[in-house]
């Protein structure tokens, strides 16, 4: 089982990948820490909140994250993508109350998993940025894998036509963790813009109410699918950029990656956010230890049916899960 720590900013598409977090047999979700991004901080606070309620797992700690950029930028924010309180046209209740844990928290789930724990940050970059200026390699090197969800090599870019809106968003601290950070997995817009799942998948993981999720799966999908179409012309559905890290990190084996050290532009001009790698086929290589894990394929088929199947698994109040019906 992996101990994965999660760094997010709800958002559809990171609220789908929770879900799929907590659902998979293979993953404990040992905290999540909420940013902006997709919404301000408080509003994916309190989505996290809400998705945990609805788990009933209360033992997963919330751990309050960035509100804003290193550049000190104005955060923008799709609410035509993901709605104005980041879950379609679903608003959480006012009634959900969560502790909220201070960001040192973040020191003592890297040294209670010390060595057996694994970031994925599908978000901004600040709240990971910031844990290694606060931490820095002494409590940093103990993590042992990184499965960050950003970047867009050798195709265009979501926000500009050069920049995917995750490195964009703060270039400054996405150039900073990929320097300081060793064992890095990266899931840019050149495989993420192919998991798509269609509204006919939807439809069946939403046939009948196989776990607390159920009921949100297909409205809020529903609105993110008509985001896209909008985006995305003849799409035929949409794609989940934020679920591949984690079906990456539970099958390794279906997916491809290309080894390059990666850097991300910080100048503030149209090259901001850009991510870049040396490509050429005769570059010396750089030692192992300093390069990054680029994905350029993953298995399409063997994603979808996961996702179904991971989706559709019966949970209990108490925790046991019980086998999908699609396995």
């Amino acid at each position: 089982m992996y101990n994965v720590l999660i760094f997010c900013d709800p958002g559809i598409d990171d609220s789908l990948s929770i879900m799929y977090a907590l659902l998979n047999p293979e993953i404990q979700v040992v905290g999540i820490v909420s940013s902006y991004g997709n919404v301000d901080q408080q509003q994916a606070t309190q989505n996290i909140a809400y998705l945990l309620q609805l788990a009933n797992r209360q033992d997963v700690p919330i751990i309050a994250g960035a509100r804003s950029p290193f550049s000190g930028e104005i955060a923008v924010y799709y609410p035509e993508i993901h709605g104005e309180e980041g879950l379609g046209p679903i608003q959480p209740p006012d009634t959900v109350q969560r502790e909220v844990l201070n960001f040192d928290e973040i020191f003592k789930i890297i040294k209670k998993y010390e060595n057996n724990l694994i970031v994925v940050d599908v978000g901004r970059s600040t709240s990971l940025a910031t844990a290694f200026i606060l931490g820095g390699d002494e409590q940093m090197s103990k993590i042992s894998a990184f499965y960050i969800m950003g970047g867009a090599f050798l195709v265009p870019g979501n926000v500009t036509p050069l920049a995917e809106a995750n490195f964009h968003g703060d270039a400054i601290a996405s150039n900073l963790v990929l320097n300081k950070a060793k064992n890095v997995y990266i899931f840019p817009l050149n495989v993420t813009n192919y998991a798509i799942i269609k509204p006919e998948t939807i439809n069946v993981i939403s046939s009948a109410t196989y776990n607390e999720f159920s009921p949100l799966i297909k409205p809020i999908f529903d609105f993110y699918n008509e985001a896209y179409k909008k985006l995305v012309p003849g799409i035929e559905g949409s794609p989940l950029h934020d679920v591949l890290p984690l079906f990456a990190l539970t099958h390794p084996d279906q997916v491809r990656y290309v080894n390059r050290k990666a850097t991300v532009s910080i100048n503030m001009d149209a090259t901001k956010g850009l991510s870049e790698a040396d490509f050429r086929p005769l570059v010396p290589q750089e030692p192992p230890e300093e390069v990054d894990h680029l994905a350029n394929w993953f298995n399409y088929q063997a994603f979808v049916q996961d996702f179904i199947e991971t989706m559709t698994t019966r949970v209990n109040r108490l925790h046991y899960k019980y086998s999908s019906p699609f396995v």
